[in-house]
């Protein structure tokens, strides 16, 4: 499995012989569920495609995605499908706003989901031939950290963990890194701190995670960015609307 991590990343990197960029992979990540990881992953998704960036995004929590409920649409097909049907990937992949490609989770299984090594071979293969379709390929893990789900770690390019100031949520998000870490995951993590009350409570945040994790992990994360707690946010979840393209001028779209 290691191998085929490998095999994914060095196509990853390699350059397009057409195209001056690479496709980077971001993997991104919470340690729970509730601090706003999915909608921020669309978000940045959509910030990306406003600067030309090609982006595909994936729903990765699979049989439980929200995704397509953010932006209101219905996906015919979904990473289920790709898994347990074997279809390829060019068939689930549908067009969101503003030509971003996305990949729906699925909702509605019978049952949990588990990944098995063969679905994990399977998707690392189907992600190797995109490689050259898009600048970047953004994925929003789900809630826990399987096995399956830290062998996929090891093939990103850079994990992104999401958390609020939260006690909780903290504890949770560096969680994740420790199991990351104990797990020889090597992709740089930089760290997203949600619904702040001010920019001074991000910061302190941020720092706070950054010695706990540097002392005892011997890790170190940079930050990515402070998000303001936005009640633009909720309406445009309401509406189904991503909130960059509710209220572009919202303290949370800026």
């Amino acid at each position: 499995m290691n191998d085929q991590a490998a095999v994914l990343r060095e196509k990853v990197l390699k350059k397009n012989q057409n195209s001056l960029k690479d496709c980077k992979t971001i993997a991104v990540l919470s340690g729970k569920g509730g601090v706003g990881k999915s909608n921020l992953s669309l978000n940045l998704s959509l910030a990306l495609t406003k600067q030309k960036q090609r982006v595909l995004l994936f729903d990765m929590d699979i049989g439980m995605g929200n995704i397509d409920i953010l932006i209101g649409q219905t996906a015919s097909y979904t990473m289920v499908d790709l898994l347990e049907k074997k279809f390829s990937i060019e068939k689930i992949i549908k067009k969101g706003p503003q030509n971003l490609a996305y990949v729906a989770g699925g909702t509605g299984i019978s049952s949990v989901f588990e990944w098995s090594p063969s679905d994990l071979g399977y998707l690392i293969e189907e992600l190797s031939t995109l490689t050259n379709q898009y600048d970047y390929m953004i994925f929003d893990m789900g809630a826990g950290m399987s096995e399956s789900v830290l062998r996929f770690l090891k093939a990103v390019d850079e994990m992104i963990v999401v958390t609020t100031p939260e006690p909780t949520s903290i504890t949770d998000a560096y969680a994740a890194v420790k199991l990351a870490a104990s797990y020889s995951v090597s992709a740089p993590i930089r760290l997203i701190i949600n619904k702040t009350l001010s920019e001074k409570e991000g910061n302190q945040t941020y720092e706070r995670f950054n010695r706990a994790v540097q002392q005892f992990l011997n890790v170190s994360i940079s930050l990515l960015g402070i998000v303001p707690d936005d009640q633009a946010v909720q309406k445009a979840v309401n509406r189904q609307i991503p909130f960059l393209l509710q209220d572009p001028k919202s303290k949370a779209s800026t």
